[in-house]
């Protein structure tokens, strides 16, 4: 499905018309990969429109920048703000994706040029739905182990969130819809559980919640930091670790989290039913704090909510 275009995208310091954010073909990111970028969620809450863990998401943007020797020409606090800009200008009162992106521009080619191309940054924001479907968060989805593995430790850093480590993403997803899976789960090159095509995974075993550690070759996501947080402050251990593939087959629940998908039972693996085959009780527990965040019966308890004014809209003039 198409990206539904909005007025503005805010580009290199400024809110540009979306149809004139554009790009060199000879720009560094498309020809090698060079990108960092991350994926927010803007929420509709009874306070107004707000954006969940804004700042963790531009720290990280800045420390995968960071990873890649990538200088962001912007302070993070001036990211924040266009964020909060991007979301108002195009008017997105019931909620938002917001796609912050800085990769290396036009300059030099070759992969490692002696003269630095410049540092782009866009922020793009738009109405999304459900990533893996409108019914996936009530019914799950059907996922398969992929045949291909997450990079390896030392090869690309799984920590950043980088244009060019989703190449693994896109073999492992367009794998499993081929197989007529909604999703496909990725091991690390020890053989144990990593992630989705871009999703974190947890599992559940005797009412204890398990999810690969950091060093499986996982990105740390934010969605994922937020269930370990829910989850402990309601009295559920929690063990980071690594997991064999077989505990997927024998688990009573498991479900994917990340800012697209949110939390999205996962009903089967490899064909074989997920505990009953239906989202289960720690799951629901675990949607229901994590939605009640937004709907206020959720405590925000952490400052995860930052608000967006939503008015005035900026004049035509501010589009350059």
């Amino acid at each position: 499905m198409p990206i539904p275009a909005t007025p503005f995208i805010w580009f290199n310091g400024k809110l540009v018309p979306w149809e004139k954010a554009q790009v060199h073909v000879l720009s560094h990111a498309l020809h090698y990969g060079s990108s960092v970028f991350e994926g927010l969620r803007a929420y509709e809450t009874p306070s107004g429109v707000a954006i969940f863990r804004l700042k963790d998401h531009t720290r990280r943007l800045f420390d995968s920048a960071k990873i890649y020797r990538m200088q962001i020409p912007f302070t993070p606090e001036e990211i924040n703000e266009a964020c909060r800009q991007t979301v108002a200008a195009n008017e997105l009162a019931h909620g938002a994706y917001v796609r912050p992106v800085a990769f290396r521009g036009y300059g030099e080619i070759g992969v490692t040029p002696r003269n630095e191309p410049p540092i782009d940054v866009a922020i793009a924001a738009w109405e999304w739905g459900k990533y893996l479907g409108h019914e996936s968060e009530e019914q799950g989805v059907d996922a398969c182990i992929s045949s291909w593995q997450r990079v390896a430790p030392n090869t690309l850093p799984a920590l950043a969130k980088a244009g060019g480590n989703y190449l693994s993403s896109q073999l492992i997803g367009a794998e499993a819809r081929r197989l007529g899976f909604d999703e496909g789960i990725g091991l690390s090159p020890d053989g144990t559980l990593s992630e989705g095509s871009g999703e974190n995974i947890f599992v559940v075993r005797d009412g204890v919640l398990l999810t690969p550690a950091l060093a499986h070759s996982v990105l740390g996501g934010l969605t994922r930091d937020t269930v370990i947080r829910l989850a402990r402050e309601r009295g559920l251990e929690v063990r980071e670790s690594a997991i064999p593939r077989e505990l997927l087959y024998i688990a009573e629940e498991a479900f994917f989290t990340g800012t697209a998908v949110e939390i999205t039972p996962i009903r089967s693996v490899d064909r074989l039913p997920v505990g009953s085959g239906k989202p289960g009780p720690i799951t629901q527990a675990l949607q229901a704090a994590f939605f009640g965040l937004f709907s206020g019966k959720t405590r925000d308890q952490w400052g995860w909510l930052d608000y967006v004014n939503m008015s005035p809209r900026p004049r035509a003039a501010a589009a350059g």
